[in-house]
């Protein structure tokens, strides 16, 4: 098991360090490229589309591949793009390689979760999935720092050194042993997990965050810039946010396996609206970099809690972890590119403070729908997490 957990938090966090390595050369990109907050917005949003066109394709190929050949095949996929990324220079090259990244990764999250989810305990889901989730928090403070030393080191090098040990992994998930391959179930029982209270509830929750941060992943480099930080200095934003981030999450998926999945939720509907509403109206660097910190524990409050909510949902409804992860990648995938491309477009139509309100309205909209749910005791035991 200890094996096991490793390999799959080494999978997310590289498949991660790839996704957030973006941000500080997003500034770059748009003074290069002379893009526009939309173009900007788009470039971000294309990793997750590829997300959501890679969801069903990831769930088939556990489902009649296994899972490991699911995580290899994304491994060599993202090493392959990424090095295509350090290479091209045109924006919708740029925007292409970022899409096929974007599948990569559908790939190696469901494979190295549906392996992860499969072998623990329903009452310690929350803290494994908190742990895979700090691993990727990890993975989302290294890749600033790579997508730094891009910028001033130059991107072909640096994205090709990274690869290099996405291809390294690959190789340990070859030699890993797996379960039994999972029994082919039809795409049609995805329908019926739709029909499971925690299934939608966890879907939106994990959108949500996705959401927040998918225009915090755009508006906040761009500001940031705006305001005199350089590339350096919007990484070692993100990276400080990501730290903490990382560092809260297992604690976060206990909270939820103890008191429910809803509870730690609660907190971060409410933080995000005031982190929301502040954001775009502050003129001073170093303030704004610590409202991103404080952003990104917000909006990070939901991963865990949501992720575990979900996977309790399908598992009710009787669909294996294999398909359940592609109802994960159509949650987080439309909102990380809904978040980014219309994020973007909002800002450039009207203002960021319009982009933000948007999503302080969404989060006191889902704040006042759980409501209900919230005042019910928390369910412990096998049952814990409906509610």
């Amino acid at each position: 098991m200890r094996r096991l957990t490793a390999l799959s938090c080494s999978v997310v966090l590289v498949e991660t360090t790839f996704f957030a390595a973006l941000s500080p050369l997003l500034p770059r990109f748009a003074d290069e490229l002379d893009l526009s907050k939309a173009e900007s917005g788009l470039l971000v949003a294309t990793y997750a589309i590829g997300g959501v066109l890679g969801a069903i394709p990831s769930a088939l190929v556990v489902t009649r591949f296994g899972v490991k050949a699911t995580v290899v095949s994304g491994l060599v996929l993202l090493t392959l793009t990424s090095v295509a990324f350090g290479l091209v220079s045109s924006y919708w090259l740029l925007d292409l390689t970022r899409l096929a990244q974007g599948v990569a990764g559908a790939l190696c999250w469901t494979g190295a979760l549906a392996w992860l989810v499969d072998a623990t305990p329903r009452d310690r889901r929350g803290e494994t999935i908190g742990i895979a989730m700090s691993a990727a928090i990890v993975g989302a403070l290294l890749g600033p720092l790579v997508g730094g030393a891009a910028a001033h080191f130059g991107r072909t090098g640096t994205f090709a050194g990274i690869a290099l040990f996405a291809l390294v992994l690959a190789v340990v998930a070859l030699r890993t042993t797996t379960p039994p391959r999972e029994e082919r179930q039809p795409l049609r029982v995805l329908l019926d997990a739709l029909k499971e209270r925690d299934v939608l509830v966890g879907m939106w929750l994990l959108t949500l965050p996705a959401l927040l941060f998918g225009t915090l992943s755009v508006l906040g480099p761009l500001q940031l810039d705006a305001l005199g930080w350089g590339a350096l200095g919007v990484a070692l934003t993100f990276v400080v946010s990501a730290a903490i981030e990382a560092t809260l999450n297992p604690a976060i998926g206990r909270w939820s396996d103890r008191r429910g999945r809803l509870a730690p939720m609660r907190i971060g509907l409410i933080a995000s609206i005031g982190v929301a509403l502040v954001i775009p109206w502050l003129e001073n660097r170093w303030t704004l970099s610590v409202f991103v910190i404080l952003a990104g524990m917000a909006f990070g409050m939901f991963w865990a809690p949501s992720m575990a909510m979900l996977t309790d949902g399908w598992e009710a409804a009787g669909v294996g972890h294999g398909l359940g992860f592609a109802l994960m990648n159509f949650a987080w995938a439309p909102g990380a590119a809904v978040g980014s491309a219309l994020g973007g477009g909002l800002a450039e139509a009207a203002s960021d403070a319009v982009a933000y309100g948007l999503l302080a309205a969404l989060c006191l909209g889902t704040l006042i729908g759980l409501q209900g749910a919230l005042r019910r005791p928390a369910v412990t035991g096998p049952q814990a997490g409906h509610g």
